[in-house]
């Protein structure tokens, strides 16, 4: 029996290898609302983006379909609350939002959402100009992107080749699942540089500071009293017209006034003739992580894929991949909060395991009894295994781990019922294999009884059973259903515990007594 549990166990891993099930961070869910990022030059006007959002809108109507019953609304933002980070309430004009509310899973007759969100993607494709990216909400608290990709270095210049490159090495190979690899660097952002022929504004008494003030005043205004009604006061600003102020040719031909400090006249002088203007293009912002500058690249998975399919591949290509002395390129985002997750899992079963160990020490005082008990949790894993590779599911790093270390504690009750009558019985008289036999025999509808008790109720739980208690006794109808977001969130806990705590009742009631009567004969 010991032989055959372990071979069991070593071949469990191996076929869990072999058959590669698919594995992420948090369950993947049926989108309840798709967001649409548009994202435009930086220094875009708002009314060329909300003209852009607009088209998109209209392509995601033609996708989703008129009247569609199970679309509840189609909002849309330009420049305020338009960005990717839900805190960030900065207005930016160059960025828009169109967000795809559904009606709630059990008003939508059980059709699945996914399809909408590879629709949006095809519909919203080719639009020239225009960065799009389509996401769904997710369970679970916020992580990064799937594919994140961070290149870091000292020299500017290197870094924004390596970076480039790399994305561009990236893209020639179309690597499936995924959606479009996008930078966060901004390296063309437009500027109208205001360039002062310093000999002349000296020789006409003028220092670039007024220059400066004059230009501010002129665009953004001057508060040059204030207005008082009641206890309110109201700024009241100094500034050119619309029309002027948004024509370069007029802001050149402006009067600077000042006073010529040879013979204390007023004189006015225009700025075309101590200044010139050139079109620029400059870097619209340089990031930094512990004080080196930092380009990320990142993506969304399509939908049948995960990031743990994906970025073990990028990673290959990233260490093979030529670059600049100085250059890092790292695979973090949701990869990386995954590692933490799972070491946190880790380091909670070993706390988990030697608290058990050390209360089943001063329960029984006995070695090999407490190591009994605490093998069968070890080897309850195989039920896991073999249940998820069965039934072909996916394994969530933190809501399978969660089931796991949760499964532990009641796969030890289970094995104390055993291990505790043994030792009364023995204490009566019965010899080893009598007491053991016995045991077996008296504890055997306990130990089922519990377990399929417990497996019985997270049944509901583990295929969405929804009853609405309050329709039931006042209309008698419970508005059953199945499935939603709670199957999709707890489900992989449910089945985790299920069909760990299958295997562990062969354990308990077969290979502990072999284990308990081995320990005696040894």
């Amino acid at each position: 029996m010991l032989v055959g549990i372990i071979v069991l166990f070593f071949f469990t891993i191996f076929l869990t290898g072999v058959k590669n099930p698919k594995v992420v961070f948090f369950p993947d869910n049926m989108p309840n609302a798709i967001d649409v990022f548009i994202k435009m030059p930086v220094g875009t006007d708002q009314f060329v983006t909300d003209s852009v959002t607009r088209i998109v809108e209209h392509k995601i109507n033609n996708a989703i379909g008129k009247n569609n019953p199970i679309v509840e609304s189609i909002i849309s933002k330009v420049a305020l609350g338009a960005g990717e980070n839900m805190f960030d309430n900065t207005a930016s004009s160059n960025k828009g939002k169109v967000t795809i509310n559904f009606v709630e899973y059990k008003n939508r007759n059980g059709e699945n959402t996914i399809p909408y969100l590879d629709r949006i993607r095809n519909s919203v494709k080719g639009i020239p100009g225009a960065e799009i990216i389509v996401v769904k909400n997710k369970m679970g608290p916020p992580t990064g992107k799937p594919v994140n990709i961070e290149v870091t270095g000292d020299n500017l210049e290197d870094l924004i080749a390596d970076a480039n490159s790399f994305k561009r090495y990236l893209d020639s190979l179309q690597i499936p699942g995924v959606e479009e690899l996008k930078s966060d660097f901004q390296s063309s952002k437009p500027e109208i540089v205001i360039e002062i022929d310093r000999v002349r504004a000296n020789r006409e008494g003028i220092s670039t500071a007024q220059v400066g003030s004059e230009i501010r005043t002129s665009v953004f205004g001057k508060e040059i009293s204030k207005y008082k009604e009641g206890e309110d006061e109201f700024p009241i600003m100094l500034r050119y017209q619309e029309s002027q102020r948004e024509n370069i040719n007029t802001l050149m031909n402006m009067k600077i006034t000042y006073r010529d400090m040879n013979t204390g006249m007023l004189r006015q002088i225009p700025l075309s003739a101590i200044a010139r203007i050139n079109y620029a293009d400059s870097y619209g912002g340089i990031k930094r992580q512990n004080l080196k500058r930092i380009i990320t690249i990142s993506s969304e998975v399509l939908s049948g894929y995960t990031a743990n399919e994906i970025v073990p591949k990028i990673k290959k290509l990233s260490e093979k991949f030529p670059k600049h002395d100085g250059v890092e390129i790292k695979l973090t985002g949701e990869r990386e909060d995954q590692a933490d997750a799972a070491s946190f899992l880790g380091k909670a079963m070993m706390i988990a395991i030697g608290l058990i160990f050390f209360i089943l020490i001063s329960q029984f005082n006995s070695m090999s009894k407490s190591i009994i008990i605490l093998s069968e949790v070890i080897f309850s894993i195989i039920g896991v295994l073999l249940g998820t590779i069965i039934f072909g599911m996916t394994i969530s790093v933190i809501m399978t781990g969660l089931g796991i270390v949760a499964l532990g504690g009641i796969v030890v009750r289970n094995g104390i019922l055993i291990v505790e009558f043994t030792d009364v019985l023995k204490a009566k008289g019965l010899k080893t294999r009598d007491a053991i036999v016995e045991a077996g025999k008296t504890r055997i509808t306990p130990v089922v009884l519990t377990a399929t008790a417990t497996m019985l109720g997270l049944v509901p739980l583990a295929v969405g059973m929804n009853i609405n208690f309050i329709t039931m006794f006042t209309e008698l109808n419970p508005h059953i259903h199945f499935g939603g977001d709670n199957v999709m969130f707890w489900g992989p806990l449910s089945w985790t515990i299920i069909f760990g705590l299958s295997f562990a009742t062969f354990l308990t009631l077969v290979f502990v007594p072999s284990m308990y009567y081995l320990s005696y004969t040894m």
